[in-house]
């Protein structure tokens, strides 16, 4: 489990994602972090969350670290229509959430091979394993993680 503190600290660094995005900044930090807009699952309002993602065969792909706890996870369970900012690109996209700790963990070999020193980074601080964890680690991190696949609406 991650400490609560490391998630306030996540809260503020989205803040700065989201101000780069308003400043037009997007194509910079567009090539890791996009805008994920949800519908609140209470509220109704449009909730804007920066995420880093991945793009596999022309679909979006976003790990929540929270698993199925993490606000905008629940909000794509009540809604699955989302809107995505990439760079300059926007577009609308249905969400489909995974939770099979296998597909999940295939993800992260992903995102650690596409990003190895900073995923690595992340595995060794968050989830105190090595900077190169085996698969069984993976696997283990996975069961506490969640996954959705954006695919992006054609108009």
């Amino acid at each position: 489990m991650v400490p609560t503190a490391f998630w306030s600290r996540m809260k503020y660094v989205q803040r700065i994602h989201r101000l780069l995005y308003a400043l037009g900044l997007g194509p910079v930090i567009g090539k890791i972090i996009l805008l994920l807009t949800t519908t609140g699952r209470k509220s109704g309002k449009k909730r804007i969350t920066p995420l880093q993602y991945e793009e596999v065969e022309g679909k979006i792909y976003l790990g929540s670290a929270r698993g199925t706890h993490s606000d905008w996870f629940r909000n794509i369970l009540a809604n699955n229509r989302v809107e995505v900012q990439v760079g300059n690109r926007k577009f609308s996209g249905i969400a489909e959430t995974v939770t099979d700790s296998l597909r999940i963990a295939d993800f992260l070999e992903l995102r650690l091979r596409r990003h190895p020193h900073m995923v690595g980074l992340m595995m060794k601080s968050i989830h105190h394993v090595s900077s190169h964890p085996t698969r069984h680690q993976l696997e283990q991190i996975a069961a506490d993680e969640a996954l959705v696949i954006i695919t992006p609406l054609v108009a």
